[in-house]
């Protein structure tokens, strides 16, 4: 089913004893974003205002909406915590930061039971190559290089899944509703030292001019944050801190691509250093 389909929602809320909402489903790629502005905004924001219409009317006891980093805008030194106004810079963040909006006026208006979160970059096995961290592992597995856009100083920080998973359990049982929570971790890369990384475990060298050659600059993406740092002293006050660290998540997700990469449906359309957009075929809209 589809989030964009009120009747479908509807039926299953109706059918199905549904008594938490955890709301992942999105369109999430910063690139495609600034190709396909209106399928995001049609999903993220239409399809969020579907579900928590359809999940108030069936009184569901806790609707959890999942955001980003990216609705702070970018950053530099100062840290954002959860009052930090919402600047975002590109289409996909934008459409989360409008969906937000959306999910907490149905705690202002009706009390509804909402929390909303936001995670820093997540990473680790089963994500589709489109993003930063499976790319650079399926493209340097092929012997192909690291498609850095613009001048690769943007930094990032990095949540592995199965620390991302114990936020989430611990905002469902902890999360005051009415409350957005930030989901972070101190540790961050600038996403040339990552291709880096990734060349020295993948390729086995430490050499600088052998690393540059795996190294493939590419213009840049139209706007693109120089890194979002977020105080997560909340989620700390609900018990949860990350536990995984990066050596450790790294090469448990480059052991999984080496394995499971082919098993991805058009994972080799996801390489290319911008997306292969395909034509948007809603926009009939609802």
């Amino acid at each position: 089913g589809d989030i964009c389909e009120p009747d479908f929602i509807k039926q299953l809320f109706e059918t199905e004893k549904i008594d938490i909402v955890l709301h992942f489903a999105a369109q999430t790629h910063v690139d495609l974003s600034f190709w396909h502005a209106l399928e995001f905004t049609y999903v993220n924001v239409y399809g969020t205002n579907v579900l928590v219409a359809a999940a108030h009317e069936a009184n569901v006891e806790k609707f959890v909406y999942v955001s980003t980093d990216e609705v702070y805008g970018g950053g530099t030194d100062e840290e954002f915590d959860e009052s930090s106004p919402k600047r975002p810079t590109n289409p996909y963040a934008s459409s989360k930061a409008a969906a937000e909006c959306s999910v907490q006026s149905y705690w202002e208006k009706y009390q509804f039971p909402v929390v909303i979160t936001r995670s820093s970059n997540v990473y680790g096995p089963h994500q589709y190559p489109e993003k930063v961290i499976p790319k650079f592992i399926s493209l340097l597995q092929q012997n192909r290089k690291c498609c850095i856009h613009g001048s690769g100083l943007q930094r990032r920080n990095f949540l592995y899944a199965t620390d991302v998973v114990e936020a989430f359990l611990t905002v469902l049982k902890e999360g005051k509703p009415g409350e957005i929570y930030n989901i972070g971790t101190n540790f961050e890369m600038s996403i040339a030292q990552l291709a880096k990384e990734l060349i020295h475990l993948i390729k086995k060298t430490s050499s600088e001019s052998e690393m540059e050659y795996w190294m493939d600059y590419v213009k840049d993406r139209p706007t693109n944050d120089l890194r979002y740092p977020m105080n997560s002293e909340k989620m700390h006050n609900l018990g949860w801190r990350p536990k995984v660290p990066w050596k450790e998540g790294i090469m448990k997700t480059i052991e999984w691509y080496r394995e499971n990469f082919h098993n991805w449906k058009n994972s080799e359309k996801a390489l290319e250093p911008f997306p292969v957009t395909e034509p948007f075929a809603q926009l009939g809209g609802p």
